[in-house]
């Protein structure tokens, strides 16, 4: 067994076998439907209940009766931002969320902003997700085990990063049944609190009113409004992941509107539910937080003490689930984090090979640069839910403000074509206000606990992206200007005219030039002229070979995937025609795939049948200050496909561009 051959059937045991771009049921399958998008990327809100309200719970200290103000908030809040998401999925169906809203509607430096935020959330999304599963998990089990839950938190981060190479949808659906587990276990525990209390609602009316009298009295009105709405903001976690759709609308199931707006209904009603449920649950029983465990952890222990024999499997069970959809919820990184990447490599803000797919349609480099980082923080963190709360939130509010700043800046924009734009302006200026509001809050309150380091690592990586968008502009520059003068410089320098050939069938034996061409580009042209100038009259024939790259920015549908190709079509008969219309004889091969490499080393072998005496010839862009940077940034595929047909036994040459 070769090295290769290993490497594939590793790959295949763990990642999957590879996928068929040209299976005309390949969206279909790969597609969600509302429920299961509200398992993948809802599960990120839904399981914010696990540690938002008990942050909230907890800053109000003594004053625990003040939480049914902050769980009204919470509410109100989750609504307005559901139905702010909801008119983003229907202005941009297509996906993107905040960082295409702010791109477009704003500028492309404030979407360059927003998406970076977005990221740095993303990775704090499954930092804070899996440390917080981790933390329940083990609040059941023995404390003498503690020192194993860095670890267990490391390893989970691993083994979700190698399910979400295998594919969205097969990272979902497995964990379909702990989700049902979850909602089902939590949503007693809301219902049996106020069930078996709702002859006490009169005395919470009762306390609430005194807890807001001793509030009054002891640190006046305004210090207790202030209280409350720290809470509040310091619950801001809750919210997290409602953005999570709208990022993600190219992997859910036709028509995607409506099935994104489902899902947003799904997501808002149950996470409003399970906030306020469990802060009035925390109120009933009078929890206090113990060492070592979670409020839930102590509300379902102090529910089921008098349940005999079936109260602790019930904890055990409601724990695990909990714990089990806090890994759920990382999915929402996992799936939103490499979207957001990928958008900005389109746009030129991150390096393009983030835009690439895997052989199972997913993000590799997206999904892998998550799963690095994770583990980082949860190394440098210690898994510390406490400190991560800290760290997160502040930048997915950076976001939500850019966004509805964009929605209202739009409305306003459109209103005399726009039915009912008062009412559209109304919910994104509330959506503003409020979420604006929390930003200015918690970046505020947390700044000095430790929320500088993820502005300053925010910042860091805002002057990142800008480096690299300024190298892709010259390039661009220099490339633009390379094609322009392409084939005047030919004519001027290298002064090899063309000859008309006569008309007669194509010698397949003659011998023959394949040129790789990636558009009909001043690349392209530029490596056929080399050709010709160094080579002279030595080929007759000329081949050129096209393969259109599936990236994420075509991988959004079957009608994509056409326009693809017929662009490549369009690409490689222009080829054809410049050379017949100067003499030569020439034919184009063309085909789509998300690898190219792999592609042409199956391509090759049927080109070579066809013109046995033939060479391929492929160009790359030399820079005048080659460095890692410069190497970081551009791919040299070339040099990639040039080692495997080396090792298939097929001659190639790779000709130097100077830029």
């Amino acid at each position: 067994m070769t090295i290769e051959s290993f490497k594939n059937k590793v790959k295949k045991v763990f990642i999957g076998e590879e996928l068929d771009p040209k299976d005309k049921s390949l969206f279909h399958n790969l597609s969600l439907v509302a429920f299961l998008a509200w398992v993948g990327l809802g599960a990120d809100g839904l399981s914010s209940s696990c540690y938002g309200p008990e942050e909230a719970f907890l800053a109000l200290g003594q004053h625990t009766y003040l939480s049914i103000f902050v769980g009204l908030g919470t509410i109100f809040t989750i609504y307005v931002i559901s139905a702010c998401y909801s008119q983003i999925i229907e202005q941009f169906s297509a996906g993107g969320g905040g960082y295409l809203v702010a791109s477009k509607l704003l500028s492309p430096v404030w979407g360059m902003v927003s998406g970076s935020a977005l990221l740095i959330d993303y990775v704090l999304t499954i930092t804070i997700s899996v440390a917080s599963g981790a933390d329940a998990l083990f609040s059941f089990l023995p404390y003498s085990l503690i020192s194993y839950k860095l670890p267990f938190a490391l390893i989970s981060v691993i083994l979700l990063t190698v399910l979400n190479l295998r594919g969205v949808k097969e990272s979902v659906v497995p964990l379909v049944p702990i989700f049902l587990v979850f909602v089902f276990t939590h949503a007693f525990v809301v219902l049996y609190a106020l069930c078996t209390h709702i002859g006490n609602f009169g005395e919470v009316a009762t306390r609430t009113f005194s807890d807001v009298q001793a509030a009054r009295s002891e640190i006046g009105s305004l210090a207790m409004f202030l209280l409350i709405l720290r809470a509040y903001s310091l619950g801001a976690g809750t919210y997290t992941g409602i953005e999570a759709v709208s990022n993600s609308m190219p992997m859910l199931r036709e028509p995607k509107v409506q099935t994104g707006k489902r899902t947003m209904r799904y997501m808002a009603a149950s996470l409003a539910f399970m906030a306020m449920g469990l802060m009035l649950a925390y109120l009933l029983f009078r929890i206090e937080p113990v060492s070592g465990k979670t409020l839930n952890a102590v509300l379902f222990e102090k529910i089921s003490s008098g349940w005999g024999k079936i109260g602790a499997p019930f904890v055990f069970i409601t724990l695990i689930s909990e714990a089990a959809v806090l890994f759920v919820a990382a999915q929402a990184g996992f799936i939103g984090g490499p979207r957001v990447l990928s958008n900005m490599a389109l746009d030129r803000w991150a390096p393009t090979r983030f835009a690439m797919l895997s052989d199972r349609f997913v993000s590799m480099n997206g999904i892998l640069i998550m799963g690095i980082f994770a583990e980082i923080i949860m190394l440098l963190t210690h898994g510390s839910v406490r400190f991560l709360v800290v760290l997160y939130s502040i930048n997915v509010f950076i976001t939500f403000f850019l966004s509805q700043l964009g929605m209202v800046k739009h409305w306003w924009t459109i209103k005399e074509t726009l039915d009912h734009w008062k009412r559209r302006i109304t919910i994104s200026s509330i959506g503003l206000a409020l979420t604006g509001f929390i930003l200015i809050s918690v970046t505020i309150l947390k700044f000095h606990e430790g929320g500088w380091i993820t502005l300053v690592v925010t910042g860091s990586l805002i002057g990142l992206f800008s480096l690299i968008k300024r190298h892709y502009n010259n390039t661009r520059l220099t490339l633009q200007r390379l094609e322009s003068l392409v084939v005047s410089t030919y004519s001027a320098s290298f002064n090899v005219p063309f000859q008309k050939l006569p008309q007669e069938p194509m010698n397949n034996k003659a011998k023959t030039a394949v040129i790789l061409v990636n558009g009909f580009n001043g690349l392209g042209l530029h490596t056929l002229f080399n050709v010709i100038q160094h080579f002279k009259d030595t080929f007759q024939n000329y081949v050129f070979v096209q393969v259109g790259i599936i990236d994420a920015g075509n991988f959004k549908g079957s009608a994509e995937l056409e326009k693809l190709q017929e662009q490549c079509v369009k690409d490689v008969e222009r080829y054809v025609h410049f050379m017949k219309s100067n003499g030569f004889y020439a034919v184009g091969y063309h085909s789509v795939a998300n690898d190219v490499v792999e592609e042409l080393s199956d391509l090759a072998p049927k080109i070579l049948q066809d013109f046995s005496n033939a060479i391929f010839f492929g160009g790359q862009l030399v820079f005048p200050d080659d460095s890692l940077w410069s190497r970081f940034l551009h791919n040299y595929t070339v040099f990639s496909i040039q080692r495997k047909f080396y090792l298939q036994g097929i001659p190639v040459m790779v000709l130097p561009i100077r830029v």
